[in-house]
């Protein structure tokens, strides 16, 4: 017969646990898109700015993102689980933030912000409701001139990781 005492006890518990625990299987569970929701209809983003680039390069990080971020597929309007669509507000390309003395007297800005200003949301269609919305979201991007497409670039990237963390966090 083993005879075990309070201490070895104490000891041989403290060393199972780890093992006990990590054969537990867990996961949570609420967060994310509704499990129905399998595949996406992107409809092109309306421009509403004098930036004709913004249309496609919006409605393609946002395709980007759905796909590999959240792993939908993309599907017409009409077999689509989901629609995303949205307009671009408003486009501010040259907001400066930051300058510097230069020749002569002259201000020379180092550094700028591009601000754009959209409307989204992603619809379930089978349940016939809005999943995530947002009316007015501002995103930012800064560059330091005369490089505008590199703040767009990380604006966008702002925008898309809005959209994703607005989809995963539905509970």
């Amino acid at each position: 017969m083993l005879k075990i005492s309070g201490t070895n006890l104490r000891i041989a518990s403290a060393s199972l646990a780890p093992l006990v625990l990590s054969a537990c299987i867990y996961g949570f569970a609420g967060g994310g898109l509704p499990p129905h929701i399998r595949t996406v209809a992107i409809i092109p983003i309306d421009n509403l700015t004098a930036e004709p680039a913004l249309t496609q390069e919006s409605t393609e990080a946002i395709r980007d993102a759905l796909e590999g971020r959240l792993g939908l597929r993309l599907s017409s309007e009409e077999t689509a689980d989901a629609v995303v669509r949205g307009s671009v507000l408003s486009y501010e390309p040259d907001i400066p933030l930051s300058f510097r003395q230069g020749d002569a007297g002259r201000v020379n800005v180092t550094l700028r912000r591009v601000q754009v200003t959209l409307q989204v949301e992603i619809y379930d269609k089978a349940e016939e409701r809005v999943l995530w919305e947002r009316a007015r979201l501002v995103v930012d991007g800064e560059y330091e001139p005369p490089n505008e497409v590199e703040g767009r670039e990380k604006a966008l990237e702002k925008l898309v990781n809005d959209i994703v963390d607005g989809a995963q966090s539905q509970w």
